[in-house]
This record gives structure tokens, C-alpha cells and sequence, in this order.
């Protein structure tokens, strides 16, 4: 029975440009998906690695040991530990060149730390706006191939003397799969844009927190070190 009819013979009978749009949204859904496992998966070890990175910072280890430490993998830094890094890099450059310039060493740090958190925060939202994107245009795309499928589905009734529901409604079905397919593509990319920035905006939030605190521990060395010279 024709009720019984499946999403791909719905797609088979289908005109070539609703065919055309199923695939563009089942591709657009496919690609959607893959960012969203990406970057749940790198955000949760970006999250994992500035806890326990601040956990160490903050056990009272000395810094420049832990500068050492960090020093060794500096190509493979992320999070607050490149944000410890830059910082700290820049201080003991402009602490070495102007020891007396207290101002003038922090302004310093606190430049490079700033460029470091953006850093980092553009790494965390690397193609998300290609899940706002999906999210916002799916269901336009879907409601175009529907338009389309139901204006050709009653341009060939009015071709035939008699016309029937059993005529029509298989074209209306064929075009209405298409608003389905752009629901689908779009709710879930809604859904982990929402997710995935609210990751991103605690992270961020972190690392300018992290970021001032350094700063304020580098402040106190730079002064301490002014009223030694």
C-alpha cells in the first residue's frame, strides 16, 4: 500500500531538485555531526587539561620550575598552560632587558597574556559557527524543496481531467520529506551550538580569570624585585 512507502522510495519518486536538496541537507546533517563530536571531544579535554594544569600551578610549586617544566613540551601547550607560558616567557624577557621598569614589564605581560587567551579562545570555537549556520538555514533550505515538490505535484494535476487525493498526495509527501530532513539537520546543530558556546564561555572565563590572578603573582615579583634593585 502507498502508506506504507519508504523515506528513500519517497526520495526515489522525487523530482531532480528536491533530490538535489534532501542530499545538500543529509550532507549539511553528516558534517554538522562530525563538528559536534570534534569539538565535544575537544572542549571535555580542554576543560580536564586547565583543571589539572591550575591545580598545579596553584599547589605552590615554584614557578619558574613549573616554567621549566612547561618549557619542555611548548609545542604542545594549550589552555591556561600557553597562557602560563606566554605570560611568564614575556616577564622574564622584559624583567631581564628593564629590571627598574616595574610598569612597563607587566603592561608587557599583561599584552601577552591577553593575545594568548585569544588565542585559545578562537582554538575552542573553531567551526562552531558552522553549527549556527546549519542550525539557522536547514529548515529554509527544507521548506524550499517542499514549496518546490508541492508546486510540481499541482502543476501535473491540473495536466489530468479528474483529480483525485490518491493523484497528489505522494508528490506532497515527497516535498514535506524535505522539511523533515531540514528539521533534523538543523535541531541538533541548534542544540550543540548552544551547548558547545556555554563550554566555551566558562573556558573563557577560566583563562582571563587564571590569566589576572598570574598577573597579580607576576606583579608582586616585579615589584619585590624593583625595591631589591
Amino acid at each position: 500500500m502507498s502508506a506504507e512507502i519508504s523515506i528513500l522510495d519517497l526520495f526515489l519518486q522525487a523530482s531532480l531538485l528536491v533530490k538535489l536538496v534532501m542530499l545538500i541537507l543529509l550532507g549539511m546533517s553528516i558534517m554538522s555531526w562530525t563538528v559536534i563530536f570534534k569539538r565535544s571531544k575537544a572542549l571535555s579535554v580542554a576543560e580536564k587539561q586547565s583543571a589539572v594544569f591550575e591545580d598545579k600551578f596553584w599547589s605552590g610549586n615554584d614557578l619558574t620550575s613549573l616554567y621549566q617544566e612547561i618549557k619542555q613540551k611548548k609545542d604542545q601547550l594549550s589552555g591556561s598552560e600557553e597562557i602560563f607560558y606566554s605570560g611568564f616567557t614575556e616577564f622574564a624577557r622584559l624583567r631581564k632587558n628593564h629590571a627598574a621598569e616595574a610598569h612597563f614589564v607587566m603592561d608587557g605581560t599583561a599584552r601577552s597574556m591577553r593575545v594568548a587567551v585569544a588565542k585559545e579562545v578562537d582554538e575552542l570555537e573553531m567551526h562552531l559557527p558552522f553549527l549556527a549556520t546549519v542550525g539557522s538555514i536547514s529548515p529554509y533550505i527544507g521548506l524550499f524543496g517542499t514549496v518546490w515538490g508541492i508546486m510540481h505535484a499541482f502543476i501535473a494535476l491540473g495536466a489530468v481531467k479528474q483529480a483525485t487525493l490518491s493523484m497528489v498526495a505522494p508528490g506532497i509527501a515527497e516535498a514535506l520529506v524535505a522539511t523533515a530532513m531540514g528539521l533534523f539537520a538543523a535541531i541538533p546543530a541548534v542544540i550543540a551550538y548552544n551547548r558547545l558556546t556555554n563550554i566555551v564561555s566558562k573556558l573563557e572565563h577560566n583563562y582571563a580569570t587564571f590569566s589576572e590572578e598570574f598577573h597579580s603573582i607576576l606583579h608582586r615579583q616585579a615589584m619585590t624585585g624593583r625595591e631589591h634593585a
